[in-house]
């Protein structure tokens, strides 16, 4: 066992592509970010770069978390969003360049696992997140193992809030990311005549002060986020919900607005803890776990793997 192991973590983000070196307990050595590509091929050219300016001899593996759909077993990208890397192959490729592991795995489930490692989550086994950024993505954890389904269980952005709602890009209508997502909120903004670009904090002033169209719009953009996490709620029955992404924090303070009315389905929700560097520490700490190379900092076990990778 290598007790001075780290690993390296890769975030693909909505804005930025970020990289670290992280120790076992959790630690960022080295950091990197900068505005990302919408060009799969010079995203993968700049990871690349990254994992060879940030690689050393005590690098054990490399974590990517990625957004989209993707198959953790098979280290396989099947859908993206704002950036599409299905087919790029590329856990192989980067294997193939840099000449450590790779693990790939969604960015919502890296970041899960960082906040039960070493964020607000630490000491739970039964967790359930919604990350509220550009969208809304989420994962699950249960007896300590995040839940993938077949593939791609945990796409909690498309838990359906409205029927009738508006069309989604899943295919569906009325999704909670297009109700409750930073780009709802934005489309609210707009419907409601303010600036664009108005804060969320500018919000909740608005709204102390007394200012109606502003409450109003509060409510349509968090009562049905309640409405998807009251269903997690009655579905799994987590210790604790987490809210993630750049609106994490404001989602959980506009949902004073909107309590839990059911006392079947109360749940205490809190706020993630570790911001733009969950993704980075949620690879690396994947990355460690996945070669047993370091005990896990906080008890987070080796069940969190996909099976098929032990």
């Amino acid at each position: 066992m290598r007790t001075t192991a780290t690993a390296i973590g890769i975030d693909i983000g909505g804005t930025n592509l970020r990289a670290g070196r992280v120790s076992s307990s959790g630690e960022i050595l080295d950091w990197h970010a900068e505005p990302i590509a919408r060009d799969p091929a010079l995203v993968l050219s700049r990871i690349v770069a990254l994992c060879r300016q940030l690689d050393d001899a005590t690098v054990a593996g490399i974590g990517i978390g990625v957004p989209g759909r993707v198959d953790a077993r098979t280290r396989t990208v099947l859908s993206g969003g704002y950036l599409d890397l299905a087919g790029a192959r590329l856990a192989e490729q980067i294997e193939q360049a840099i000449e450590k592991p790779v693990v790939i795995d969604n960015d919502c489930n890296m970041a899960l696992v960082a906040e039960m490692a070493t964020g607000a989550a630490q000491g739970a086994d039964d967790v359930v997140m919604f990350t509220i950024g550009t969208g809304i993505g989420g994962a699950v954890v249960l007896d300590g193992k995040i839940v993938r389904g077949r593939e791609t269980a945990g796409q909690l952005g498309h838990i359906t809030v409205r029927h009738d709602g508006l069309p989604c890009a899943c295919g569906r209508r009325g999704c909670v990311e297009t109700t409750s997502s930073g780009t709802a909120l934005g489309r609210l903004i707009a419907e409601a005549g303010l600036p664009k670009g108005t804060r969320a904090d500018t919000l909740f002033e608005r709204d102390a002060a007394g200012d109606v169209l502003v409450g109003q719009l509060l409510d349509a953009w968090v009562f049905p986020l309640r409405a998807a996490i009251d269903s997690m709620v009655a579905a799994v029955d987590p210790e604790l919900v987490l809210l993630g992404g750049g609106l994490g924090s404001a989602a959980l303070r506009a949902l004073a607005r909107a309590p839990a009315l059911s006392p079947w389905y109360q749940c205490p929700i809190a706020a993630a803890q570790l911001g733009d560097d969950a993704g980075v520490i949620g690879g690396a700490v994947s990355a460690l776990i996945e070669h047993m190379i370091e005990p896990e900092p906080t008890g987070l076990v080796a069940r969190t793997l996909p099976e098929a990778r032990r």
